[in-house]
């Protein structure tokens, strides 16, 4: 079983998407992916990638920077991309509706910092760091739940 936290190097945008198609499959309802790390980092490549892997039909996925959350169909449920940067409060996201969507779909949370106490104790934490190396992303997964390690063991093993 997989101890926590996880580091990954991703050495180019190719491994990022790599590692987002691999844990696309088992990914669902009610799960929160918390996407932190610096501006460039990787966070919304990931998320981009992760989308196009669960759509049915390639689509556009722009970033949410000043929509603030895009919502995206798939045959099981939905996915909720946000952006929360331009936050000022965790009130803000409440009115964005989050922690319902937090309960019925997949959401990909970047910049997690501002929920605040609201963010979902069960998600998973992926804070990606800009390595000194150009092109290469230092990666760290996090998670409280243990069922996590039994869901990303054996997933992680495809991407290293």
């Amino acid at each position: 079983m997989l101890q926590r936290p996880v580091q990954i190097t991703l050495t180019s945008h190719d491994a990022t998407a790599r590692l987002a198609a691999a844990l696309a499959p088992i990914l669902g309802a009610g799960d929160t992916l918390l996407l932190s790390g610096g501006i460039g980092a990787g966070k919304t490549h990931f998320a981009r990638a992760l989308i196009q892997s669960l759509l049915p039909e390639p689509e556009d996925v722009p970033s949410p920077t000043f929509t603030l959350v895009q919502v995206y169909d798939t045959p099981d449920f939905e996915i909720w991309h946000s952006d929360l940067y331009r936050l000022s409060h965790a009130d803000e996201v409440v009115e964005l509706g989050l922690p319902d969507a937090f309960e019925t779909a997949l959401c990909l949370v970047e910049w997690p910092d501002r929920l605040g106490n609201l963010a979902p104790r069960s998600a998973l934490s992926l804070d990606f760091a800009l390595d000194p190396v150009e092109g290469v992303r230092q990666l760290a997964l996090d998670w409280s739940t243990p069922a996590w390690a039994a869901r990303l063991d054996g997933v992680l093993d495809a991407v290293a």
